[in-house]
């Protein structure tokens, strides 16, 4: 398995695009993967640099309601005539952050007869699985960070029903992909016990102190290897890879090859 970060808020080339987003490639076996498109169509500029045709993505996955993975649908639809797109039925929900900006997708996009809409558990293909997760269970509770959802007139703690998560398992190997882990990244490394687990921790608000060293010593305790980008936060990346023995980081441009 291949995995390439076509978007990420960082990277080490020049010739690439970034933005606060995330967008991955994946390559297993039989199957092409794009998860989350970014804000924008950097993406696919960034693609092209790296001589990746996403015309051929057999299936596209949006993790989550918000912008920064979901906008750049519109230019994927355009590139790719074939690839269905799995988007949880709560995604178009109205999604605002701490300060009141609206954080949701383009609501424009909800008919869009491409989509095909989630919820509880789907085979997308063998060994392709995605999962809403609504009862996983949560013993670290998750930081919401005053992030909400507007219901009717009220701003409401956002529960993020709209968040799945992918597990592809292909040589014995279990990869889980999950856009900001904003269930906790310790609730879903502990729910899935898979064997690398890529996607933000959404720590980039976070203080580097005991409470976030606490974090990365639960995580190492853990079995996983950790690909972490985008919402995880530069600083709190370094103060955890001081404790964690398997966390890497995947910036933008960036592959990671799994035997």
């Amino acid at each position: 398995m291949r995995i390439t970060a076509l978007m990420e808020n960082t990277t080490s080339r020049k010739d690439m695009l970034v933005e606060h987003g995330l967008s991955l490639y994946i390559e297993t076996d039989s199957l092409r993967v794009l998860f989350d498109m970014g804000q924008s169509d950097g993406f696919l500029a960034n693609a092209a640099r790296l001589g990746i045709d996403l015309s051929t993505v057999d299936i596209a996955v949006l993790s989550h309601g918000h912008y920064d993975h979901g906008d750049g649908l519109p230019a994927f639809l355009a590139v790719n005539d074939r690839a269905p797109v799995y988007v949880s039925r709560h995604a178009f929900g109205d999604y605002y952050n701490a300060s009141g900006k609206y954080i949701g997708l383009t609501q424009a996009l909800r008919t869009h007869p491409r989509l095909t809409l989630t919820d509880g558990t789907m085979t997308l293909a063998e060994g392709i699985t995605l999962f809403s997760c609504h009862g996983m269970p949560c013993p670290f509770p998750p930081k919401n960070l005053g992030l909400t959802e507007k219901v009717g007139d009220a701003y409401i703690p956002d529960l993020f029903i709209h968040e799945q998560y992918l597990l592809i398992e292909e040589h014995g190997r279990r990869v889980l992909f999950s856009g900001c882990a904003h269930r906790g990244v310790l609730n879903i490394a502990t729910h899935f016990q898979p064997d690398v687990l890529v996607g933000g921790f959404h720590f980039s608000k976070l203080g580097t102190d005991d409470t976030l060293r606490s974090y990365a010593d639960y995580l190492d305790t853990l079995h996983t290897a950790f690909y972490t980008c985008h919402c995880t936060g530069d600083a709190q990346y370094r103060f955890m890879k001081e404790t964690m023995r398997r966390l890497h980081f995947l910036s933008c441009g960036e592959t990671v090859s799994l035997p």
